[in-house]
């Protein structure tokens, strides 16, 4: 099935400009969460804040990493197709989405329940900066998660 793509990957798997796009976006937004919710230092009291910090420090080097493969398979124009590969990309897509979601949803739990006590616990300003970092993580989320579709499917029309 040709879907337009010059190395024959598909849209958004891993070796294609799509892919490269999404695992960019991942590392920006994860970068993005992480500095957010690290600005404050009070963010160790929490223990939501603390896996989000984590999960987000995992997810970096993964998706630079595969961008890193990405650029080289499109530069190069030899998409990655060995079987074990795509499925260990698949196996680490699908479970750091799930814990980044998990995360991004404890934060933002954690967060709405700092504000229903009309911020006494938690200042304007970090509880904005906590805000802004739980909304980068769910968008990191949603590309993760695309990726781990993308490359599935790819998978299952493959082989």
């Amino acid at each position: 099935m040709d879907n337009g793509d010059r190395s024959g990957a598909g849209a958004g798997a891993v070796g294609s400009a799509g892919s490269l796009g999404l695992r960019v976006g991942q590392a920006v937004f994860s970068s993005a969460s992480l500095l957010f919710m690290s600005v404050g230092v009070e963010f160790f009291s929490y223990t939501a804040f603390c896996f989000l910090v984590t999960i987000m420090g995992l997810v970096i080097p993964w998706s630079c990493t595969l961008a890193m493969i990405d650029v080289y398979s499109v530069l190069v124009g030899c998409p990655l197709r060995v079987p074990g590969v795509m499925v260990i990309i698949v196996v680490g897509d699908c479970a750091l989405s799930i814990v980044s979601f998990a995360a991004a949803c404890s934060s933002a739990a954690v967060i709405d329940l700092l504000l229903q006590f009309h911020g006494s616990h938690c200042s304007p300003s970090f509880c904005g900066r906590y805000q802004l970092s739980a909304m980068m993580a769910f968008l990191s989320w949603f590309l993760m998660a695309a990726s781990a579709i993308f490359n599935l499917w790819f998978i299952a029309s493959r082989w």
